[in-house]
């Protein structure tokens, strides 16, 4: 409970301890940072592989996280971007836990932003965000290419794979 009146709804520390947080981060980052040097789809949750994304934690951080009455956690996540130190991409979306524990029952990413400056990630990451748990969906703000990236009309999220797939058939 003490946790609980030092952070607001939509912060990490509200639900988790520093610990679990970090746990929590290394469990999304399995799934949503590249898979680990040598692992595949089927084998990057395997503990062999855990270190190096225990190793890419000071890399993400959860700019918001928030919780429904059915017990599913909305995200915006700051990520970095692959070959820039300048630029970050925000990651907006949503998972469910096994019950008293930090162990991703479902995930999903409901969408990328384009690259940005860590606040402008965090300024359109946050519309989005809230928009996300106001209304369940973005969809009516899918077509704002200066806020989303991706869902478009060449990728769309698998939630089996957990990848960003071509929608393009033959590719």
């Amino acid at each position: 409970m003490l946790l609980a009146s030092c952070h607001s709804k939509d912060e990490v520390g509200y639900y988790f301890s520093d610990a679990e947080r970090d746990t929590l981060l290394t469990n999304i980052i399995t799934y949503m940072g590249e898979k680990a040097t040598y692992s595949t789809d089927s084998t990057k949750f395997q503990a062999q592989f855990r270190p190096e994304y225990v190793s890419r934690l000071p890399l993400y951080h959860f700019v918001h996280l928030t919780k429904d009455e059915a017990g599913t956690y909305f995200y915006l996540i700051s990520r970095p971007v692959a070959g820039r130190k300048d630029l970050r991409r925000g990651v907006v979306g949503r998972f469910i836990l096994k019950p008293e524990s930090t162990d991703i029952l479902a995930f999903e990413e409901v969408v990328n932003t384009p690259h940005f400056d860590d606040e402008t990630v965090k300024e359109r990451g946050s519309f989005l965000f809230k928009a996300l748990v106001r209304e369940g969906n973005l969809n009516a703000y899918l077509p704002m290419k200066h806020y989303v990236e991706w869902p478009d009309s060449t990728l769309k999220y698998d939630k089996k794979t957990h990848n960003w797939v071509s929608t393009i058939s033959g590719l």
